[in-house]
């Protein structure tokens, strides 16, 4: 008899005998197995599909938006899930994103320009173009730090303008407005501008370029993390998920990086804030109640401008 044909009489033998050792029929092994096998293509197809995502909206993004974003998706390649499971399944495979280091920004107020009032503190904003809150934060380059101005809708939290430059001085913002004017959808709608008292801001250069647009100014009056939280959270979101954080090449790169983060957070990235809906989104269609970052002043009174 050849080893072949031994082969052949003595597999059935050996697959019983396995059968009988684990206490299963031949039904429940092959059950077994297959479930195990949809389970290790599932978890390929997860961790796939999570990769994907992130690298088109965020390497940052975390598991209650991911979940929302790609439920459809589960369901459309068959992959039976749910959102507890899902969390452990980002747990086990180190899909989770670390917790960052706090966010410090500095501001020179130190100038002899005139300073604002604060028109919007412990207010919040009830519709599109009500509330603009501007900022600057800084970009390493390997030839040095370039600054990012932008000015961003607090309501949707739409980015209207920005400007990327290898300088700080007042042009730097004033551009970034005037993108920002230019962008507007309800041209009409009296309008607040809110910033720290950055001599930038506080340039009568930038203040009339901001006041001849029908643009009333307000300014932080003190340091306080919540009274110019949207702007700073902005900064953050770009830097750190976006690619912002790491040393660029050159400012062209920078500029390049800077228009195509922009487009995703605006367009793409689902907020909290929004009830996971998009900046743009929201932009045009004004039908949610602001959220504010304040954790224990969620009735804050609206603006009435």
């Amino acid at each position: 008899m050849s080893k072949r044909d031994r082969a052949k009489k003595e597999k059935p033998f050996k697959r019983k005998w396995f059968y009988q050792c684990f206490g299963i029929s031949k039904q429940a092994f092959y059950k077994r197995l297959k479930t195990q096998q949809k389970q290790q293509i599932d978890h390929q197809t997860l961790t796939k599909m999570i990769k994907d995502y992130r690298k088109k909206v965020g390497s940052k993004t975390g598991g209650i938006k991911l979940y929302s974003e790609l439920k459809q998706d589960f369901i459309d390649a068959d992959v039976k899930i749910g959102r507890d499971k899902f969390y452990r399944f980002l747990r086990h495979n180190n899909l989770l994103i670390p917790k960052r280091k706090n966010y410090i920004t500095t501001t020179n107020s130190n100038h002899m320009y005139k300073k604002y009032k604060n028109l919007v503190k412990d207010q919040v904003p009830n519709r599109p173009e009500q509330l603009w809150v501007s900022d600057i934060t800084y970009i390493k380059t390997e030839n040095g730090h370039n600054y990012l101005a932008l000015v961003t809708d607090a309501y949707s939290k739409q980015i209207m303008g920005y400007k990327l430059a290898d300088h700080m001085r007042t042009s730097l913002c004033t551009d970034a407005l005037a993108m920002a004017i230019k962008n507007r959808k309800y041209p009409n709608k009296k309008l607040i501008h809110h910033s720290d008292r950055g001599f930038q801001y506080c340039n009568p250069k930038y203040t009339s370029f901001a006041e001849n647009n029908n643009i009333t100014m307000s300014m932080t009056e003190q340091y306080d993390p919540y009274q110019n939280a949207v702007a700073e959270r902005v900064n953050r979101t770009l830097k750190y998920e976006y690619g912002l954080k790491q040393t660029i090449k050159n400012t062209h790169l920078a500029q390049k990086m800077t228009e195509q983060a922009v487009y995703i957070y605006n367009n793409l990235r689902t907020h909290f804030s929004l009830n996971l809906r998009k900046p743009v989104e929201v932009h045009l269609n004004p039908n949610i109640k602001y959220k504010s970052y304040r954790k224990n002043n969620v009735n804050l009174p609206e603006l009435t401008i």
